[in-house]
């Protein structure tokens, strides 16, 4: 089947690494091309790298109706048996272009979605019933996880339109070699034996990034180890957070948008991540399978399976005296890899791409496509 992803855009998020990660490992019966509204950023590259074809459509704004023609000849002319959406500009603009392309085979996966909450914005009346306007221009919406899917049935979506698809994780591409610990701390100018406190995620408020850097710095204050903060991510905090950290002293690095998470979650002690609102909690199994302890608030895909799953991720509530005095406590360990939890394993990226390829089948006939890309034959 001749597939085609929208997205918003392709910034280094967890929904755009995901989607990346997804097309990677579909079985090849199913050919997949991607069109992003906006914001073609470092995911765009990597697909483009992998030999998929990323189609920009140059949206300026959410209401730049103009966008709607442009996709549904786009969908036309390259004859797609399916579209996929993924986030919500996408979904909005996706769906209706695949109905009025002729496109039957519609569906979204929803991967930030909370009461009165989607993608870190709030969701009001409005934006509820658009969304639910949309929602019926498709025939499934896959949720990332039970807490998503129990939302989707609150906002008034039926059940039987909702499939459970987690995301899903390749553990191999973690594990990378010791060496590049002190390669990756000399590139970001980190000393070799500093106590690396780690966080990655797009920089916006949802995120309480302002909660670790209050802990970093309440924890360099104390006696031990130089201590520093490594966040890797961009977004509109990002001004706000380095004048925080400059305000308390904290040893910061902020790398910006990037591609190589599996490298610098190695130069990394402990990964924190003390968001509130996660729909599924990738950057924390990222973590895992690198081998780092873990220190979370708000992660469904363990609390869906158990403590036992993840020994080395604690829960913690999202305040700076929890993460202060669980850190200090790691710090005064020493720094060593951990073998990856049976919760890495279970969200296995495989499964999960051969779990939505069977529903491409279920949802439309299974046709000849094009041969997948060459690069991603080997």
């Amino acid at each position: 089947m001749k597939v085609l992803h929208v997205v918003t855009g392709l910034a280094a998020g967890g929904a755009e690494r995901q989607l990346h990660l997804l097309l990677r490992h579909l079985p090849d019966r199913h050919h997949c091309e991607v069109a992003t509204l906006t914001n073609p950023g470092t995911v765009a590259e990597a697909l483009r790298a992998d030999g998929f074809a990323v189609h920009e459509l140059d949206m300026r704004g959410n209401r730049d109706l103009a966008v709607l023609p442009r996709l549904t000849r786009l969908i036309r002319s390259r004859r797609y048996q399916a579209v996929h959406t993924h986030l919500y500009r996408a979904g909005l603009y996706g769906r209706l272009a695949a109905r009025l392309a002729g496109v039957r085979t519609v569906l979204a996966t929803e991967h930030s979605l909370h009461p009165g909450v989607i993608e870190g914005r709030p969701a009001g009346r409005g934006v509820r019933a658009l969304y639910l306007a949309a929602e019926r221009l498709g025939r499934t919406t896959v949720a990332v996880s039970g807490q998503v899917a129990a939302t989707l049935h609150d906002w008034g979506v039926p059940p039987h339109r909702v499939h459970l698809l987690p995301n899903g994780i390749d553990a191999a591409g973690y594990a990378v070699p010791a060496r590049t610990r002190a390669a990756v701390r000399a590139r970001l100018g980190l000393p070799e034996r500093a106590f690396t406190v780690g966080a990655v995620g797009r920089l916006v408020p949802g995120k309480r990034f302002e909660v670790l850097v209050e802990a970093v710095a309440a924890l360099a204050a104390r006696p031990g180890p130089d201590t520093r903060l490594l966040l890797v991510g961009e977004g509109p905090e990002r001004a706000a957070l380095e004048a925080q950290a400059a305000r308390a002293g904290v040893a910061a690095v902020f790398t910006g948008e990037r591609d190589d998470v599996p490298e610098l979650l190695a130069a990394m002690d402990v990964l924190a991540a003390p968001s509130t609102e996660e729909t599924f909690g990738l950057t924390v199994l990222e973590a895992l399978a690198a081998g780092l302890p873990v220190l979370r608030t708000a992660c469904p895909a363990l609390d869906a399976l158990g403590p036992d799953a993840a020994p080395a991720a604690h829960r913690l509530p999202s305040t700076a005296g929890a993460y202060t005095e669980a850190l200090d406590g790691l710090r005064a360990a020493p720094p060593r890899r951990l073998p990856p939890p049976p919760a890495v394993h279970h969200y296995d990226i495989a499964r999960i791409a051969a779990e939505l390829a069977d529903l491409y089948d279920r949802l439309g006939p299974a046709r000849t496509a094009p041969p997948r890309p060459a690069a991603l034959r080997a």
